[in-house]
């Protein structure tokens, strides 16, 4: 029998994915657990595992398209097997069209008439609250979704087509001169000092399948959890010093360099599992406490951000997490994240210290309580006692929901990360 391949949902909240590309061409036998294809979510590039022994064929998605979720892209098909029958609605295509085919397209567009208004439309409850925040009337929108359900992407391609038009719309139109007129002459050189940068060509940057629902999602997060933030500053003395130690010791038996971020997830993680609020998800019918301590880290890639999870690090020794952390570093970077590295997430920690940023506040990931803030390590003057002296510090800033999390519950939590991270010899 035909096994379909579906557009999976990696993660929660998902409506649709991208097609980024197929592993396997058309025609190929697949076997269970082959990589199959990649699909781009709002976290990252991931690679998707056939479910299944087979052929592949029937595929009814391409590169570029964006597909709902649970909608069928393809068939694995057994000796002398057929697909069957494509149903639902078709994928939408996620590429831009050359100049000449955009140009038919207005043509026809304009042409045509306005489509008239669609009663009792069927539309997601995202996509029915993206409609009330731009504005957009969806009698007049057919949905691209199985059997024309509106989906997000329909209201946000709605809104930027009313955001574009008025623009369009004021735009002088170029003179065009008179046929066998002279070209009209160049500006002198002279008008712009050579001294002068070259001047930035403007325009629509289009976002990203990753940088469009990231923007949705913090924008959400901040609006709808209420955020508190904590902040403490760590004496890096003890940390660094126990990380030089331990960089030949841990390159030997994982053949990973030791990082700061690695002393960091052990730490958190420990102190996670003593305060289990800080691990847990909010949900409407109460505070859902997780039972594993699943670290993910922030990393940025070109043109976003992903975040990936080091699952049980509540129990990992410190090598196996430095382990860990290069392999999604380097999977991330090449867009080669798979379904388990980007799941089951329970917590955050972005670092920006690499960057030598000294202290800032970040927007919590729903479902989730909290995500720690990293700054730079830099030379600072403090008290030591009655004593002035230079000391290697470092900033955290924990962001916590208000509906899990209270005051005093956030800051034992941090202080237990200080401790562990100003005594680390512990967390070896």
């Amino acid at each position: 029998m035909a096994i379909s391949v579906v557009m999976p949902a990696l993660e929660m909240a998902q409506e649709t994915g991208k097609l980024v590309q197929w592993l396997k061409k058309e025609g190929e036998q697949v076997k269970k657990g082959d990589m199959l294809l990649e699909v781009e979510t709002d976290k990252a590039v991931v690679e998707v595992e056939a479910q299944g022994d087979g052929m592949l064929g029937g595929v009814l998605a391409k590169a570029g398209d964006v597909v709902p979720v649970g909608q069928t892209i393809a068939w694995l098909l057994k000796a002398g097997e057929a697909p069957p029958s494509p149903s639902g609605a078709p994928a939408q295509t996620g590429r831009k069209m050359d100049g000449a085919a955009t140009a038919a397209a207005a043509a026809v567009a304009s042409a045509a008439p306005e489509p008239p208004p669609v009663v009792n439309a069927r539309i997601s409850p995202k996509a029915r609250r993206l409609a009330r925040e731009h504005d957009v009337d969806i009698t007049r929108l057919r949905g691209s979704g199985p059997g024309g359900e509106i989906l997000a992407d329909d209201i946000l391609k709605a809104a930027s087509a009313k955001t574009a038009a008025p623009a369009s719309a004021a735009a002088p139109a170029a003179r065009v001169p008179a046929p066998g007129a002279p070209a009209p002459a160049a500006p002198p050189a002279a008008a712009r000092p050579a001294s002068a940068p070259a001047p930035i060509a403007g325009g629509v940057q289009a976002l990203s399948t990753i940088g469009k629902i990231m923007a949705e999602r913090t924008t959400q997060s901040w609006q709808k959890v209420p955020h508190f933030f904590v902040m403490r500053d760590v004496d890096a003395t003890a940390l660094n010093a126990t990380r030089e130690r331990l960089i030949p010791i841990i390159e030997q038996s994982h053949g990973v360099k030791v990082t700061h971020t690695d002393l960091m997830v052990a730490a958190v993680a420990r102190a996670l599992r003593a305060h289990p609020r800080l691990n847990s998800f909010y949900t409407d019918d109460g505070t859902t406490i997780l039972p594993e301590v699943n670290v993910a880290l922030a990393m940025a890639v070109e043109n976003a951000v992903v975040t990936a999870a080091i699952r049980n690090a509540d129990s990992a020794s410190l090598g196996d997490i430095a382990k860990r952390r290069k392999e999604l570093a380097d999977r991330a970077r090449a867009n080669k994240l798979q379904p388990a590295d980007i799941q089951g997430a329970t917590f955050t920690i972005s670092n920006l210290g690499m960057f030598k940023v000294d202290a800032f506040t970040a927007i919590i990931v729903p479902p989730q309580a909290g995500i720690l803030a990293v700054g730079a390590i830099t030379d600072r003057v403090v008290a030591i006692g009655k004593m002035i002296a230079i000391r290697p510090m470092m900033t955290l800033t924990l962001s916590s929901d208000h509906r899990v999390v209270d005051g005093a519950r956030a800051a034992q939590f941090l202080d237990e990360v200080v401790t562990a991270l100003e005594n680390p010899e512990s967390l070896v």
